[in-house]
């Protein structure tokens, strides 16, 4: 049997998932395959399993990014109300036209036509180079979002570790040793501390990180700014695994203090570009002919 496109696994997907228990990834994939007729035993790279199985992870993908499946741990999913809400609806299909109702599903697709990943403007055709740039970006921007995720799920020591971790590889000073003392104390899903801007310590940057759902006010960057005023110091990063709010944003740009808001996208991105929490999975370089090589003098 023809393999299906991701856009119609996601009703199936879905109506799996309907019964409310928590599912692995082995069996969704299990159950699907013998809905469809796909043959499992063939692993080959190049085998209908395997494009099947990359299938159902992309329409696992935009469900959870649309509310309606969520991880309850590492490798298991289930429904959510919101999911169940869609079932009840005895919807014919869903797909990306449907899920833009949902303002999840928009964000991580914010840019983006919502037929489908690599899609731009329909009639416009584009060339392998912007397919390939488009859809590197889209598994990216994934990537980020699954981070979010693998953050929101670990304890709070383990932020603090990722924090640390993470500034180091930006190129903030000190060892980790120092920076661990430094940035030690986790609080409200949060953590305060401070951390060297280079490895001479001739300025210090002071942090508060918040593991949080909910948008970051005003009011919590005020309260930052504040005590960065108590300790003397004019820098400081806040960074949330949220967002911040509009008026949270034009109160930085109005304030002499030099402080750097960092959302969760943001965060998840510069993990990528840092290379932490993520390892290279595969690798490709692009050439093209070097005209000087054939230039005959």
């Amino acid at each position: 049997m023809e393999v299906p496109d991701y856009q119609s696994l996601m009703l199936p997907l879905l109506e799996l998932l309907g019964d409310e228990k928590e599912h692995t990834v082995r069996d969704v994939r299990e159950k699907l395959a013998a809905h469809y007729g796909i043959d499992q035993e063939d692993r080959s790279p190049r085998s209908a399993a395997v494009l099947f199985y990359k299938r159902i992870s992309w329409a696992t993908t935009s469900l959870k990014n649309a509310g309606l499946l969520e991880k309850s741990s590492m490798g298991i999913t289930r429904i959510t109300s919101k999911g169940l809400e869609v079932l009840n609806r005895r919807p014919n299909r869903i797909d990306n036209d449907y899920l833009a109702q949902f303002p999840g599903f928009m964000i991580f697709n914010k840019g983006r036509d919502s037929s489908g990943p690599g899609r731009e403007e329909p009639g416009i055709e584009l060339t392998p180079f912007e397919l390939l740039e488009n859809n590197y970006q889209i598994l990216k921007d994934q990537l980020a979002h699954d981070l979010l995720e693998q953050v929101y799920a670990g304890s709070p020591a383990f932020f603090e570790k990722m924090v640390v971790d993470l500034l180091l590889a930006m190129g903030y000073g000190g060892s980790l040793k120092d920076a661990g003392e430094a940035i030690g104390q986790s609080n409200d899903e949060g953590i305060d501390g401070y951390i060297k801007e280079d490895r001479l310590g001739l300025d210090v940057i002071y942090i508060q990180a918040k593991r949080w759902r909910n948008q970051v006010g005003r009011r919590e960057i005020q309260g930052f700014v504040g005590s960065l005023a108590g300790k003397r110091a004019r820098k400081g990063i806040f960074i949330t695994t949220s967002h911040f709010t509009k008026t949270a944003t034009e109160y930085v740009r109005s304030i002499e203090n030099r402080v750097i808001l960092i959302d969760g996208l943001q965060l998840a991105q510069h993990m990528i570009d840092c290379g932490v929490g993520v390892t290279e999975l595969s690798n490709y370089s692009i050439k093209r002919i070097d005209s000087d090589y054939f230039t005959e003098d």
